[in-house]
């Protein structure tokens, strides 16, 4: 399942219309949006730590 999911992210697609094309591009910019907001938290707080703390 997760093969097939990677394989349909690199996949590319025909557009015949600017609508499909408009439709297309705003799906990818919500996944980078979506990868944006979980990695930027996990990237700040791991920036943010007290250099004497370690996280178990």
């Amino acid at each position: 399942m997760v093969t097939q999911i990677l394989e349909k992210i690199g996949e590319v697609h025909s557009v015949y219309t600017l609508v499909d094309f408009y439709q297309y591009i705003k799906g990818v910019e919500y996944l980078i949006c979506v990868a944006f907001f979980i990695a930027f938290p996990m990237f700040y707080k791991y920036v943010n730590e007290k250099p004497g703390e370690v996280n178990k």
